[in-house]
């Protein structure tokens, strides 16, 4: 007995112990993965010239901030304010194409239990691990094809980067959807069908309201991705092309033998903030989310 008391207490010693160093490896991980965030606010508040002086000085005066806020949204060679429009827009509807598409995708491949449902399930699932590098010359070589045959214009256009999102975000979202979809009775769509309900209105009405907690998952992972993405922009809308993003945008200050540092710090903050509000206000339903779609 007393050997057992013994061992439940080294035992905890022993677990406070590794408690201990985990929370001291997090607080290590967390202020290394800040430091950049605050180097961001801090050169922020100076003018280019204090930044190349001395980046990590505290800035001599934060009303610097507004002034380098004004210069930006007023910038003669640069439309930030039309980039964030065009980024709000372009994110917004990748995210509802996204969403209504793969939902529906996963929802048939779920229902349909059949061997081409299982293969392409898999092909999606191998989609996930293929390279952007790879695909992206093929891909503005095919959307110049496309849109040459069916008459439309999809480079430099908000409808063609928002179908290539569609594309590029819809395996991981198929995946998620997929693996909720799997723990909704089935009994709830025979009774629909029974009160004589399409199968599109069956989807709509009775399982599209179930999967608003994934939901909020698919459109947090996408979103962030989506606000975030320079390369895919930059290659179908062009660095001088009329729809801009914000990453584009950014850019625009670095040119080639000048880089206006504290318009580029300045702009680099304002397009986190929305990423930094929204995944402040949702950040439970992205593990939450995560976790259902992987086991159910």
């Amino acid at each position: 007995m007393k050997d057992t008391r013994q061992l439940n207490s080294k035992w905890q010693v022993s677990g406070r112990t590794t408690l201990a160093i985990l929370e001291v490896f997090t607080i290590f991980l967390f202020i290394l993965f800040m430091v950049p965030f605050g180097m961001v606010v801090l050169n922020s508040a100076k003018t280019s010239k204090e930044i190349i002086f001395n980046a990590i000085a505290l800035p001599s005066d934060w009303k610097q901030l507004g002034v380098n806020i004004s210069l930006i949204f007023n910038n003669a060679t640069v439309d930030y304010l039309g980039a964030f429009f065009d980024s709000t827009l372009i994110t917004l509807f990748s995210l509802i194409v996204i969403v209504i598409f793969s939902s529906m995708a996963a929802w048939v491949l779920v229902r349909n239990k059949t061997v081409w449902s299982t293969v392409v399930f898999l092909a999606f699932v191998a989609a996930m691990v293929i390279p952007f590098q790879v695909l992206m010359y093929p891909l503005v070589r095919w959307l110049r094809v496309s849109g040459s045959f069916f008459g439309i214009r999809l480079l430099g256009t908000i409808p063609g980067i928002v179908f290539a999102y569609l594309g590029f975000g819809s395996p991981l979202s198929i995946f998620i959807f997929h693996g909720f979809i799997k723990n909704i009775p089935y009994e709830l769509e025979e009774s629909a069908t029974i009160d004589g309900c399409s199968r599109g209105r069956t989807f709509f009405a009775i399982i599209f309201p179930l999967l608003q907690p994934i939901i909020v998952t698919v459109l947090i992972l996408n979103g962030i991705w989506i606000w975030n993405d320079y390369l895919l922009p930059l290659l179908l809308l062009g660095s001088n092309g009329v729809v801009q993003t914000i990453p584009i945008a950014v850019t625009s200050f670095a040119g080639a033998y000048l880089k206006q540092w504290d318009l580029i710090l300045t702009s680099t903050l304002i397009a986190m903030l929305p990423v930094i509000v929204l995944y402040l206000f949702a950040q439970r339903y992205i593990i939450k989310g995560m976790v259902e779609g992987s086991i159910k």
